[in-house]
């Protein structure tokens, strides 16, 4: 799940995004930390963008029988 999460982000923003990664027992938290502007795109239009990651992860963690949740924290 961590290669997609890199995939997706590398692919919006163009360039190396950061997250953190904390599982305990199925949950997954990932925080992810792009630069200040790149948050935008990330986010999206009206949150579309993060939505759509979230969901991807989503199916991802259900087809790994985990649940997922994604935060979004930027960089100065």
């Amino acid at each position: 799940m961590d290669e997609l999460l890199k995939f997706l982000l590398n692919s919006i923003s163009g360039e190396d995004v950061q997250f953190e990664k904390k599982e305990d027992s199925g949950i997954i938290t990932y925080t992810i930390k792009p630069k200040k502007e790149k948050t935008g795109l990330i986010i999206g239009k009206n949150g579309k963008t993060i939505k759509a990651i979230t969901q991807i992860l989503k199916i991802k963690a259900t087809i790994e029988k985990k649940r997922v949740f994604v935060n979004l924290e930027s960089l100065q």
